[in-house]
């Protein structure tokens, strides 16, 4: 009989190999989105099917199911041996109710309906996408069915992004919230605005690039573990914590485009890079949720990366970079103008207030779909009209409505809402890291970020999947997920702001 020693190193190889094969597809999708010449769109999708199915038959092999089931039966695993054994055995058996062909299926589509997005964009047309992305919600209805739920539909998608999260959570979350917010924007849009006119001159294409990178630097991003490129929407992936890619888009006429956009996804890339590499292919190895994953990138762009004792430093650096456009800009109308509250259409540029309800009507279409209240062709006329209503903006075009967001031609279902739940998480993290870290405002203030780095990685970064979201949110303040600490820093920046 082998030794637990040797089963688990069985295990961790047999996973190591899982992972090489899913991480060798990642690189092929990074550059599909990145660098992939037109014409090679068809070979890329096979190439990425071929690789997806391949890694689901090796993970879902009865061998690594008849370890997985020994292992847990040994008494003398350390800590973290079992807690990988548990969560690699929940994967498996949720893995084993896929078919191989409905893997390549559902990879096939994905590949088919993210080329179909890009020339549904080009051509600013919903119409080009829609068959498409039908044929792809209708597979995601089939995984529900796969999967099981309680309740409703949209429960199991969730779970894939963020265990333990529901319908019921969500809708109570965003009906207890949202009135604040509408109350708090109100009470902003009867007070005089603020001049960001000074973002939206030409930058040039080279220098904002050359700027980005240089705050990318000093936020620690280690490009000898990493790089960064341009893509149609900025994202993060990563093939290692050795290797991780983050890409960025740049607006000749609008400076926060790319700055802000660089920041967020340095947030993603932070976490990645500070996963423990000795646990490669293991859940310990792997973020924790994407609603921890988003608290990570919204703690970075907006609680520093919006924060006055953040320029405090570096705005001097960014009127280097443009002197003709920011020369004669102060520091506390730079600070007014990047956080200006202002409702819009686009989700990706909107202020740290509107946001979500950019994302609850997300939400809510993505929940729509999926129990079948609405139809895929009803999307546009849905989207314009809940954005009339809480937003009070008219939708210029597709382009800038219904299609600007890559995830559903990702087959990302279920993803939306965890950017709302990750900024609440990050509101709570900062809190509490201001009481652990130091003064973090003089430490910014003196180009510092180091300390907050370090707290994120001791604890956050360093746990992997240890912890479910709410069980690490407790572990580091004491309490499961609370929105009041989200509130707070809304009505203590904005009143500074607009003298409310």
């Amino acid at each position: 009989m082998a030794t637990t020693k040797e089963l688990y190193e069985t295990y961790k190889e047999k996973m190591n190999r899982v992972a090489d094969i899913k991480y060798a597809s990642a690189v092929l999708q990074w550059d599909q989105e990145t660098y992939l010449p037109p014409k090679s769109a068809a070979m890329r999708g096979q190439q990425i099917a071929t690789l997806s199915e391949l890694a689901h038959e090796l993970f879902t092999d009865g061998k690594l199911g008849d370890t997985l089931g020994e292992l847990s039966q040994r008494s003398d695993l350390s800590e973290d041996e079992k807690r990988n054994t548990e969560l690699t055995l929940e994967d498996y058996n949720k893995n084993k109710k896929y078919t191989s062909a409905f893997v390549r299926k559902m990879s096939e589509q994905v590949n088919k309906t993210f080329h179909s997005w890009i020339e549904a964009r080009k051509e600013n047309s919903f119409s080009r996408f829609e068959k498409d992305l039908s044929s792809l919600i209708q597979l995601k209805k089939e995984e529900t069915e796969i999967l099981g739920y309680v309740n409703h539909p949209y429960n199991s998608l969730l779970n894939e992004y963020e265990k333990g999260c529901t319908v019921e959570l969500l809708d109570k979350t965003f009906s207890d919230l949202l009135p604040e917010l509408k109350k708090l924007l109100d009470t902003i849009s009867a007070k005089p605005q603020v001049d960001d006119s000074f973002l939206l001159q030409h930058y040039p294409k080279q220098q904002q690039w050359d700027w980005g990178m240089h705050l990318i630097r000093e936020l620690h991003f280690d490009f000898e573990a990493g790089r960064q490129d341009l893509s149609e929407h900025p994202f993060t992936t990563n093939f290692s914590s050795t290797d991780v890619r983050i890409t960025t888009r740049v607006n000749e006429n609008d400076l926060a485009s790319m700055t802000w956009s660089c920041i967020h996804e340095t947030g993603h890339a932070l976490y990645e890079q500070g996963l423990p590499p000795d646990q490669y292919g293991l859940p310990l190895g792997e973020a924790a949720s994407l609603s921890m994953h988003e608290s990570q990138s919204r703690l970075w762009e907006n609680n520093v990366g919006r924060s006055l004792s953040f320029w405090k430093y570096y705005f001097p650096q960014l009127q280097q970079y443009f002197p003709k456009q920011l020369g004669d800009i102060s520091i506390e109308d730079f600070y007014k103008g990047i956080n200006k509250v202002e409702t819009s259409f686009i989700r990706t540029e909107a202020d740290e207030l509107t946001y979500h309800f950019h994302v609850f009507i997300r939400y809510q279409l993505e929940k729509n779909l999926i129990d079948g209240s609405i139809q895929t062709k009803d999307i546009p006329a849905f989207w314009n009209e809940n954005y009339k209503k809480y937003l009070n903006v008219t939708v210029p075009n597709d382009k800038q409505g219904c299609l600007q967001d890559i995830h559903w031609s990702h087959g990302s279902f279920g993803y939306f809402p965890t950017y709302s739940l990750g900024s609440f998480y990050a509101a709570q993290f900062f809190a509490c890291a201001r009481n652990q870290a130091g003064d973090l405002d003089q430490q910014l203030e003196n180009g510092n970020s180091h300390s907050l780095l370090a707290w994120l990685r001791k604890n956050v970064h360093g746990y992997g999947r240890k912890f479910t979201s709410e069980e690490l949110c407790k572990n580091i303040t004491g309490k499961t997920l609370d929105t009041k600490d989200f509130m707070t820093y809304m009505l203590q920046k904005y009143t500074m702001i607009y003298n409310l």
